[in-house]
């Protein structure tokens, strides 16, 4: 079993070994490849990339610090509400935001139409959002959440009791806030950043729609426009490093959360502690801080996207039914939904049995037979931070290489356009969501509860299937929830292997935004975040029981 554990994550971890191996390979042509692009694209790939993450990391920084400082350490009207309504942006993909403020804010759009008709201007009010600028500000209102969730645990398990103490000794609010509170904050902030960045590097939907020249549509651009695998296996592997050292950054802030302490005396002194009572304009100041965020990130866009659909169904023409739904796009939709559906389900399923069987594999293995086992789970690990693009890339790469290698295996056929090379992909990102959230389901399991199986003869079937199945079974579904939606709005990957006539909910949304049809894009952006919502709801349903 063990044997097999360890050989399924060498499988899943084929596509990250085909993008670093391909340097293995390199030669004069490939390396004059690489010289052609730091002549031509590769600066502007860099340049615009690193101002990209440097824009929104300190975007998401201010405004989830600035949120769950607010939550956490004043009591205005609505801090309850807003407790779990700035998680709300969690459900909304960043394409989809993108699909919508287009939209709204372009030149032809109502809003612009409508107020040159009242003001008399003319030419654009406001500059087109389709630029940089515009995505910075899409991507940190859709990944603040990171920075916000990590740094509210922090501030109310760590800082709240500090924040009382510094109040006894007389310190005043200011002095608090920033020299107490925000310091140890810090490496929560740190975790979170780390972590929309590499949600942001991972993008392609945004970068893609908005022309942007960043990695990940570079890379898009070498293998499919350009046909050129050597390209486009360099950028993935120089995009692969940098996401590698967001990894290291994050995990290094992650262990550094934790304060050494008393936890049960934390605990009383966070009882003792209160939220301070904002009075007067800070009060409807900091209730301007939580609500823009969810306004904006939220609220809005959906709102717009529910008057598209209203208007494309024909709803301000007294109901009648659009031409469009006529020719049967519901029909057409009920398919989308039932594909994304199916290989969402089947990935999840898929993803939460592996995790299972490795996480109590780690649990019963000791020795040194448990040192491949804990490089096998570190392999998955790092499956979630390598984006979309450089899986695709990945497992091209090494199934054009077995086909030069083997030719009568036909590897490419197995994995390239078929359902089969999707799970793949979707394993390879999203298996260290399952095995993180199993892990952290049987920390809670003490240990004592195996031993006293072991002495009452329970063997190693009996006691998984019959004590800790039961005991982690929410977790189970927790994590199979969390897969879903993530395959669910997966849209690099699945936009290049997916099946020949079988398109899943993020890619049609994203063509018919990308034919300017974003009327059509609405129904099937609505049901991803729909679908989006459920590990948000769940998510705020533990914060509010914590």
């Amino acid at each position: 079993m063990r044997a097999v554990l360890v050989a399924l994550a060498a499988f899943l971890s084929l596509p990250v070994l085909g993008v670093l191996g391909a340097w293995l390979m390199a030669d004069a042509g490939s390396m004059a490849v690489l010289v052609q692009q730091w002549d031509t694209v590769l600066p502007g790939y860099i340049g615009q990339s690193m101002t990209l993450v440097g824009a929104v990391g300190l975007g998401v920084a201010l405004v989830g610090g600035a949120t769950a400082a607010a939550v956490t350490l004043f009591e205005f009207p609505g801090r309850r509400f807003f407790e779990w309504a700035l998680l709300l942006p969690l459900a909304m993909p960043a394409y989809v935001l993108a699909y919508a403020y287009t939209d709204a804010l372009q030149y032809s759009g109502p809003l612009q139409v409508g107020l040159r008709a009242l003001t008399g201007a003319q030419g654009a009010l406001w500059p087109d959002i389709r630029g940089l600028g515009g995505a910075v500000l899409l991507f940190v209102a859709c990944l603040y959440p990171y920075v916000y969730l990590l740094a509210r645990t922090a501030l109310g398990e760590q800082a709240a009791p500090m924040m009382e103490a510094a109040r006894l000794l007389g310190a005043p609010l200011r002095r608090r806030v920033l020299e107490v509170a925000l310091p140890m904050a810090r490496p929560a902030l740190a975790a979170g950043v780390a972590l929309a960045l590499m949600e942001t590097l991972a993008d392609y939907g945004v970068g893609a729609y908005f022309g942007l020249t960043t990695f990940t549509t570079g890379i898009y651009k070498a293998w499919l426009v350009l046909d050129d695998h050597i390209a486009a296996a360099q950028l993935a592997s120089i995009l692969l490093v940098v996401v590698a050292g967001l990894l290291w950054a994050e995990q290094h802030a992650q262990a550094h959360i934790r304060f050494a302490g008393n936890r049960p005396a934390a605990a009383a002194a966070s009882l003792m502690s209160r939220p301070l009572v904002l009075r007067g304009g800070s009060r409807w100041l900091a209730w301007g801080v939580c609500s823009l965020p969810v306004l904006t990130g939220f609220v809005l866009p959906v709102a717009w996207l529910l008057r598209l659909l209203w208007q494309e169904t024909g709803g301000d023409e007294g109901g009648a039914v659009s031409p469009i739904l006529a020719a049967g796009y519901l029909a057409r939709f009920a398919d989308w939904a039932v594909a994304s559906f199916r290989l969402s389900a089947v990935a999840s399923v898929t993803a939460v049995l592996f995790a299972l069987a490795l996480a109590f594999a780690l649990r019963r293995t000791q020795g040194q037979r448990a040192r491949w086992l804990h490089g096998a789970a570190r392999v998955i690990s790092l499956g979630y931070a390598v984006p979309g693009a450089v899986v695709a890339v990945g497992i091209l790469l090494w199934t054009g290489a077995v086909q030069t290698w083997q030719p009568a295996w036909g590897a490419p056929a197995l994995v390239t356009g078929t359902v089969f090379g999707l799970l793949y992909a979707y394993l390879v990102r999203f298996s260290a969501v399952a095995l993180q959230s199993v892990q952290a389901g049987y920390a809670r399991v003490p240990g004592s509860i195996d031993e006293s199986a072991r002495l009452l003869g329970a063997g190693r079937r009996r006691t998984f299937f019959e004590l800790h199945l039961p005991l982690l079974g929410r977790t189970a579904v927790a994590a199979a929830l969390l897969v879903f939606v993530d395959a669910m709005k997966e849209l690099p990957a699945t936009l290049v292997l997916r099946p020949f006539g079988s398109d899943t909910l993020a890619v049609v949304a994203y063509q018919f935004a990308r034919d300017e049809r974003l009327a059509e894009a609405a129904l099937p952006s609505l049901a991803i975040v729909a679908v989006g919502l459920i590990p948000v709801i769940l998510l705020s349903r533990a914060l509010r029981s914590r």
